[in-house]
């Protein structure tokens, strides 16, 4: 077992959650689109956003996937957005 999966292992532990529950190559995913695609601060955040959101009950089913769309495209949301003032 490697550290990433130990550490892992060990938090869902800790948290109470069910291992099987978690996609960690998924939310490795959505975090690396996110630092590199908007700032590498705002992939811990963002990571911890949708945590809360899932425990919450308010995230899709589908928020993962979305919220990595939305870092890809980045630049060109953030372009539009300034073109609209």
């Amino acid at each position: 077992m490697n550290v990433l999966a130990e550490w892992t292992a060990l938090v869902c532990k800790e948290l109470g959650i069910d291992q099987e529950q978690v996609d960690r190559d998924a939310v490795l995913d959505l975090t690396r689109d996110v630092a590199h695609g908007v700032a590498r601060p705002a992939a811990p955040l963002t990571a911890y956003l949708l945590g809360l959101a899932q425990g919450g009950g308010t995230a899709s089913p589908d928020a993962l996937e979305r919220l990595s769309a939305m870092a890809k495209n980045w630049g060109q949301a953030t372009a539009e957005t300034l073109g609209d003032r």
